[in-house]
């Protein structure tokens, strides 16, 4: 886990124990998109496997995923205006999404980034990530474990 150079700490302010793990373009289709990269977990594994976490931490997990850049916008600004944590895997929105960015800069609680994969250990245009400066850390290379080490990190965060 690295933090966001730039990105501001909001650590000693009282945060919703609901979070909010947020997906991309495509991510809906895990399982059966290249599971060589993404793993054999559905869509609806990672559903349960974050929502079984959450539980476990005290956590109200709300997983939502998207192909809609405008949507996953709308859902960054929910979460600022009701101070909820994030963990959020932009997914190809990662690369060149300046709205987004600016919809996660406003952010009120922690956010984290996360990859599946490690986007540096894929092609070049996945080196670039215009989220991780304005979030409070990023994840990735874990596969599912990397929502899985987020929502621990948030879980403590929340605990102070």
């Amino acid at each position: 886990m690295s933090g966001g150079s730039g990105g501001r700490q909001v650590r000693g302010t009282r945060y919703a124990r609901r979070v909010f793990v947020l997906n991309g373009p495509n991510l809906g289709r895990l399982g059966s998109r290249e599971p060589d990269v993404y793993g054999a977990t559905s869509y609806a594994g990672l559903v349960e496997a974050c929502q079984g976490l959450g539980k476990e931490l005290g956590l109200e997990v709300e997983v939502r995923e998207t192909n809609d850049e405008g949507e996953l916008i709308r859902w960054l600004h929910e979460a600022a205006d009701g101070s909820i944590p994030v963990v959020l895997n932009p997914g190809a929105f990662t690369h060149y999404s300046y709205g987004m960015r600016d919809a996660a800069a406003q952010r009120t609680a922690p956010l984290i980034e996360v990859h599946i994969s490690n986007p540096y250990t894929r092609e070049e245009f996945r080196h670039t990530s215009v989220v991780a400066a304005v979030a409070s850390g990023t994840i990735a290379g874990f596969g599912i474990g990397s929502y899985r080490l987020a929502l621990r990190a948030l879980a403590e965060e929340l605990d102070g």
